[in-house]
C-alpha cells in the first residue's frame, strides 16, 4: 500500500530531526562518542527509525558530514559571484568563508573528526565530488575575469586558492585556545574577529593581485 502525503512529511520530518540532531552530537563527540541512543533522545525519534532511515552510526555520520558539505557549497552559489567583477567576487568570498566557519563551529568540528578517519566515510560520494567540482570551477571562473580584467595575475590555481582561503579562517578558529595562551590575546573579542577579517582579506587580494 503507497504511503501517504502525511506519512512521508512524517518521515521527512523525523529524518530532519535525527540529522540536526545527530549534527551537533557528532561534532560535540566525534564519531566514536556519540551515542545513537542520545541522537535519537534529543531528536525525539526511536531508536530503530535512525536505523531503518541510515542503515547504521557510521552512515549517518556519512549523511552528515555529506550534508554539511553540500549546505556551505549551496549558501557559496548564493553569493552571485559569477555576476561581480573579479576583486568584488573574491573579496565576498573571503568575508563569507570567514562568517560561515564563526556562524557554524559544528562543520569546522565534523571536518576535524572525519579527518581524524582519513576522509573514511565521504569517499566514494558522488554528490560532495560534484559540488566540489563546481565550487573549484566558480572559483577558477572569477581568477580568470581577473586575468581578463587586468587585476589577477596569471596562472593561478584555484585549488589551491580555495585550500589558503579556508586555511587562514580555519587555522586561526580551531586552534584559538593554544593561540590564546601563547599570544596572550583574547582571540574572541570583536575587534579581534574584525582584525583577523581584515588580515585574511589583505593577504588574498595581495595573493592574487597582478604586478
Amino acid at each position: 500500500m503507497p504511503e501517504t502525503t502525511t506519512q512521508v512529511r512524517d518521515a521527512e520530518a523525523t529524518q530532519a530531526r535525527i540529522l540536526a540532531a545527530a549534527k551537533l552530537e557528532f561534532a560535540r563527540l566525534g564519531l566514536g562518542g556519540a551515542r545513537v541512543d542520545e541522537i535519537a533522545l534529543k531528536a525525539k525519534a526511536n531508536k530503530r527509525m535512525i536505523y531503518h532511515y541510515f542503515g547504521s552510526k557510521e552512515a549517518l555520520f556519512a549523511r552528515v558530514l555529506e550534508d554539511a558539505y553540500v549546505d556551505i557549497r549551496s549558501a557559496e552559489r548564493e553569493l552571485d559571484l559569477e555576476h561581480m567583477p573579479a576583486r568584488q567576487a573574491l573579496k565576498t568570498l573571503v568575508e563569507f568563508t570567514w562568517h560561515y566557519y564563526l556562524e557554524n563551529p559544528e562543520f569546522i568540528r565534523l571536518v576535524n573528526s572525519e579527518n581524524l578517519h582519513e576522509a573514511r566515510h565521504i569517499r566514494g560520494s558522488q554528490r560532495l565530488q560534484e559540488v566540489s567540482r563546481a565550487f573549484t570551477g566558480m572559483v577558477g571562473d572569477i581568477l580568470k575575469r581577473g586575468e581578463q580584467e587586468g587585476v589577477f595575475r596569471k596562472g593561478l590555481d584555484p585549488i589551491q586558492l580555495n585550500i589558503t582561503i579556508a586555511a587562514i579562517g580555519y587555522y586561526y578558529l580551531t586552534n584559538r585556545f593554544t593561540g590564546e595562551f601563547l599570544f596572550e590575546k583574547d582571540f574572541m573579542t570583536e575587534e579581534a574577529l574584525e582584525a583577523r577579517l581584515a588580515f585574511n582579506l589583505d593577504t588574498i587580494m595581495r595573493l592574487v593581485q597582478a604586478d
